[in-house]
């Protein structure tokens, strides 16, 4: 496969405005002869505070209890795929890259902030994935992509992902049952750790500077508060894998006291720029993991709790049930705000809870599914969410998706050639944020019952269609197994 040499260009600089009350970011160029020179920009920004009356607006539509763990970055009409394309083929700039990837960030902050969402995350937004984005950010690049230091760059990130002329692109490999891939870190004994991306801060800033938030009315300026999302430092380590030349049976986690300084020193920027929430997210917790892997949580927590101390910290988990001595552990944790569970997928998880759940901590109730595309069941969830409202205390029970939506297609304002009928049934992603935050306000008592007796409409179609159920089939189905179950023959049936 022919490469393109990628320009340098720190991928993840936002183009929003600093705290200082400008923007900026830099990138050099490379020639295929000559030695790399950095060339920066810098955009004045005058800094305008939002009017009072819009904060009480932004107040008023984001105080219902309902978050998201993750949103599609690809974009409603495939907006990145196509921006990554042209990059790669040398057909745009990293710069026209840039801006793609930050509208399609602002346009999803905006929708969830004008949804009512009130715990929205940043820093999901992922060129390739999220996992690479980590690899990134602690500096954890392989030696053959010759990285000497410094902001890692578009040349060295998509060399990771993808290779180049000279060297092959690192391991790709399933992230837990879905669909997607993930690219395996490589990891040994000499690896020098250092904070090298600083994307997730800078996508902090940018949605904390962004502006025309309409709300119903015009031109408002508005900035968005997130909760930055991190890839937690142990579930890291264990989806990683021993380096080319290191003993296979090395252990990762006894890189946990290496990586821990620089989680440390991105919470230390995210602190400073003004960030009230943090999200890690943990989904090896979902996994049968050992004594040694469970204890490894512990430490790594223990170890960060003064960095995070005044930061309210959620630790979500998604795919599965949380297995009972991991629900243990995980709840134990010292320092931590809230913890978030797939309640979808993760029906013995509510035992759990029902068993037992730490006074005074949020729980983040995943029970729109975000693996599928289907309209959720709003009566189901609301029986679930009302099960363990007593355990938690309404005060501290936040509505979520059951994982990230980027596992389902992004909006279905897009499919206009739908059958009416089977569009009803149906949800995206921008259909399942509005599931939550109807959930959301149901339990603070402000029900929307139109969007829940159409969603009832809905469920009750699916059902009941012949383009679902055909009765002929079933009955023949049904006088099939009568026969067989009279019938002296044995008959195995294999799944």
């Amino acid at each position: 496969m022919s490469q393109v040499s990628s320009p340098i260009f720190s991928p993840f600089t936002s183009l929003g405005r600093k705290s200082i009350g400008s923007l900026s970011f830099a990138f050099s160029l490379r020639s295929p002869a000559a030695t790399p020179s950095p060339l920066s920009l810098r955009f004045p920004i005058s800094p305008s505070s939002p009017p009072p009356f819009t904060r009480l607006r932004l107040t008023s539509l984001r105080t219902m209890a309902s978050h998201i763990v993750g949103y599609p970055r690809m974009g409603p009409k495939r907006e990145l795929k196509f921006a990554l394309e042209s990059f790669w083929d040398g057909k745009s700039s990293a710069e026209d890259l840039q801006k793609v990837s930050k509208d399609l960030r602002s346009s999803i902050w905006k929708q969830m902030a004008e949804a009512g969402i009130k715990y929205i995350p940043s820093n999901t937004f992922s060129y390739y994935d999220q996992v690479l984005d980590t690899t990134a950010m602690i500096g954890a690049v392989p030696p053959r992509y010759g990285w000497k230091g410094g902001e890692i760059g578009f040349d060295v990130y998509f060399s990771m992902a993808r290779g180049n002329a000279s060297v092959p692109a690192m391991e790709m490999t399933k992230w837990f049952d879905t669909n997607y891939h993930y690219i395996v870190p490589e990891l040994g004994p000499d690896v020098k750790f250092s904070y090298a991306s600083h994307k997730a801060v800078d996508e902090y800033k940018e949605a904390k500077a962004l502006t025309d938030l309409s709300f119903n009315l015009s031109m408002l300026q508005l900035g968005v508060d997130t909760v930055p999302v991190l890839v937690g430092p142990v579930s890291y380590l264990l989806l990683s894998k021993p380096a080319k030349g290191v003993d296979k049976n090395f252990s990762l986690l006894s890189l946990l006291d290496k990586i821990i300084p620089v989680y440390k020193q991105v919470v230390s920027d995210l602190k400073s720029a003004g960030a009230t929430w943090i999200q890690f997210d943990e989904p090896k917790l979902v996994m049968d993991l050992e004594a040694h892997e469970l204890k490894a949580f512990t430490l790594a927590y223990s170890e960060l709790e003064t960095s995070l101390f005044g930061l309210n910290v959620l630790i979500e988990t998604y795919f599965a049930d949380v297995p009972a001595e991991a629900y243990s552990v995980l709840t134990s944790l010292k320092g931590i705000t809230g913890f978030g569970f797939d309640l979808v997928r993760g029906a013995k998880t509510i035992d759990l809870i029902k068993g037992g759940f730490p006074s005074g901590k949020y729980l983040f109730a995943g029970v729109v599914d975000g693996r599928n595309i289907w309209a959720n069941d709003l009566a189901a969830s609301l029986e679930v969410l009302h099960s363990i409202e007593g355990i938690v205390g309404k005060d501290k029970l936040v509505v979520s998706s059951s994982c990230s939506l980027l596992h389902t297609a992004v909006d279905l304002v897009n499919e206009t050639k739908l059958d009416k009928e089977i569009k009803s049934w149906l949800a995206f992603a921008a259909q399942k944020v509005l599931e939550v935050n109807a959930l959301a306000k149901e339990l603070s008592g402000h029900k929307d019952q139109p969007f829940f007796s159409a969603n009832a409409t809905a469920l009750a179609s699916r059902k009941s269609s012949p383009r679902v159920t055909n009765q002929s089939v079933q009955i023949a189905v049904s006088d099939f197994f009568t026969y067989n179950s009279n019938s002296r023959h044995d008959i195995y049936y294999a799944c």
